[in-house]
């Protein structure tokens, strides 16, 4: 479906995506945050004072832990033959640490600055990984927010085409060559359209009118299937004319299926507003 029909701020769509929702906050000033992994409870292993010395410097064993913290968060296997790559990658990263002190790099620019950058980027994702385990979304605000997005959904997906121009005067032109049987609207989509779905003859493939912004959705279900819209309808993108292809009904995931993806969202528009309320308070200069 093309995004420019998209309305804002609307759960159902990414609800119903066929790929698995991943948490993210690529713009974030802090990196990347996925905070919907599960907190751990069990007693983590304790790590070995070190894993070996480098010319006399011990590597603290809580190096090789926390990469392979990281490897089980991602879903990597864990077993002697990961340890033992760990411990060489980072008996090969300390000699180059070594290397790098030992020639002055340390206090280059360019590496201080970039040395300190990853440090507050570290902090910046430490506060909010410590502000939402004090703030965890909670079992019924993932369940409302479900009941929510299935009932904004509707029972039926409806499956459309249309033809978006600039002007009432073309969409009125093509409308009458519609209905004076002179073209095909396939045909005319991919000859006038200004949508992204015009190689595809207009079609907008199967969609909720929950996703739709207002003024299409309530065009596209008040038509049967096999309808024209009898008028040009007007959105922020320009004049659409409108044909129903088909109806099917919803089958809305189960909550089951979905709730790890919602609990996701919604700690990620819990961080949003966190960020937002820290930056309304703030004396930014």
């Amino acid at each position: 479906m093309p995004h420019r029909l998209l309305a804002p701020s609307l759960l159902v769509l990414s609800l119903l995506s066929a790929h698995a929702f991943n948490v993210q906050a690529g713009d974030s000033p802090v990196g990347t945050i996925t905070p919907a992994a599960p907190a751990v409870t069990a007693a983590a292993p304790v790590a070995p004072a070190s894993i070996a010395k480098v010319n006399g410097v011990a590597i603290p064993g809580e190096f090789a832990e926390f990469i392979l913290q990281n490897r089980r968060a991602r879903g990597l296997p864990h077993n002697t033959l990961t340890r033992e790559s760990i411990r060489e990658s980072l008996v090969i990263q300390e000699l180059l640490v070594q290397e790098a002190l030992s020639n002055g790099l340390d206090k280059e620019a360019s590496v201080a600055s970039a040395l300190e950058f990853q440090r507050r980027d570290l902090l910046g994702k430490a506060a909010l990984e410590n502000w939402l385990r004090a703030h965890p979304v909670t079992d019924d605000a993932v369940r409302a927010e479900y009941e929510r997005a299935k009932n904004e959904a509707g029972n039926e997906e409806y499956r459309a085409r249309h033809i978006l121009v600039n002007s009432e005067k073309e969409a009125l032109d093509l409308l009458a060559q519609l209905q004076k049987r002179k073209a095909r609207f396939d045909a005319l989509a991919k000859k006038y359209s200004k949508d992204s779905t015009a190689s595809n003859g207009g079609d907008l493939g199967w969609s909720l009118p929950a996703n739709l912004v207002p003024e299409f959705a309530r065009a596209m279900t008040a038509l049967k299937k096999g309808q024209t819209y009898a008028t040009p309808v007007q959105t922020q993108f320009g004049w659409h004319i409108l044909r129903l292809d088909d109806t099917r009904k919803l089958d809305f995931p189960s909550f089951e299926d979905i709730k790890e993806r919602i609990a996701g969202k919604l700690q990620q528009s819990a961080i949003r507003k966190h960020v937002q309320d820290l930056t309304a308070t703030a004396k930014v200069e």
